[in-house]
């Protein structure tokens, strides 16, 4: 199916209203929403959803993005999830540490589902994007957790994404999220890294500084 057939069968009434809202215009009516999940290897239909952010992007009266709300949640492993040594000790996630706290796969995806299908509403979206450094790695996950849980209500596009190695690699000639941060001028601690909250937000601050920068450049106006 290609994205044109998927987007007319997403067509609703309430679509027409996008129209009055600058975020809808910007992504012919998608909500960017950076995504970012650490995993027990590289298998999304074997391997455990260990943790998962979301960040939703926002955007100003000047048309500029921002991170908005974010979410966060260490997910407990399904029943039979496949979990790599070598996994574990490049995130440094332990499984056993008391103060880990983790839920279920289906609690962490309906209540960061919850908050995103209420912002592409307030933003007069008709559904939302992954946004993701290597973001195929990130979508496979999710759906491979949605279709694990049986969610009805996904906000996300199924199948498209924005990747933000890409648009690193246009703009500043660097596709690891830690240079590529670097050319942008954010700052990024290494120590701090491979935890999906950390790296959720500093893809947010690349994803939102590069299509500022773009806009400054010209590069897209709001035709309202």
């Amino acid at each position: 199916m290609t994205e044109e057939r998927f987007d007319d069968i997403l067509e609703t009434p309430s679509s027409t209203s996008t129209s009055r809202h600058p975020m809808a215009q910007r992504f012919r009516g998608y909500l960017p929403v950076v995504v970012d999940v650490e995993t027990g290897g590289f298998n999304s239909a074997t391997d455990a959803l260990l943790e998962i952010a979301a960040i939703t992007i926002g955007m100003d009266e000047q048309g500029f993005l921002f991170p908005e709300h974010s979410h966060f949640f260490r997910v407990e492993p399904f029943e039979g999830a496949n979990i790599e040594a070598a996994a574990l000790e490049f995130t440094g996630i332990k499984l056993d540490h008391p103060l880990r706290m983790a839920v279920g796969e289906d609690q962490a995806l309906q209540e960061i589902f919850r908050s995103v299908r209420k912002a592409v509403k307030s933003n007069g979206c008709k559904r939302a994007i992954l946004v993701g450094h290597n973001s195929s790695f990130d979508l496979a996950f999710l759906n491979a957790a949605v279709a694990r849980c049986d969610v009805k209500r996904n906000p996300f596009h199924p199948f498209s994404s924005f990747d933000t190695a890409t648009l690193a690699g246009l703009a500043y000639g660097q596709t690891v999220l830690a240079k590529a941060c670097q050319s942008a001028g954010i700052a990024f601690d290494g120590r701090e890294a491979h935890s999906a909250r950390y790296d959720t937000e500093k893809t947010a601050e690349l994803f939102c500084g590069i299509v500022n920068r773009w806009k400054e450049m010209g590069g897209w106006v709001d035709f309202a």
